[in-house]
């Protein structure tokens, strides 16, 4: 008979209900266990917010199409328009920009005769 799994966990339950520094030392190891896996996801959960709220304070937004980019650029990736630099004058910020619809090409397909 195969009874040596029966009375290992009978002696751990005992270990565990026992006041013994072997039963105190597991249920703290468990409970410790158990808080890391119940805080972790908390944790990493505040680490993602901050570090979203840290790259959103990086970022700044095109006057001209909306698109986003990083506060070191120059220039609109996606337009090319020069961003507003702080220490611009208020009359240059002032200035409107043209639309970026108005700075597009426009290509028009034409047909074109292979008989000449």
């Amino acid at each position: 008979m195969n009874r040596s799994p029966a009375v290992l966990w009978i002696g751990v339950v005992l270990l565990l209900l026992l006041p013994t520094a072997a039963g105190r030392l597991l249920l703290d190891l468990a409970g410790g266990v158990l808080l890391a896996l119940l805080a972790l996801p908390l944790i990493l959960s505040g680490l993602g917010w901050i570090g979203w709220k840290l790259l959103q304070s990086r970022m700044i937004s095109c006057t001209a199409c909306g698109a986003t980019g990083l506060k070191g650029a120059a220039v609109c990736a996606v337009c090319g328009t020069p961003y507003a630099s702080a220490g611009a004058s208020p009359a240059s910020a002032a200035a409107p920009s043209p639309p970026a619809s108005d700075l597009t090409i426009d290509v028009v397909a034409q047909d074109v005769d292979s008989d000449s």
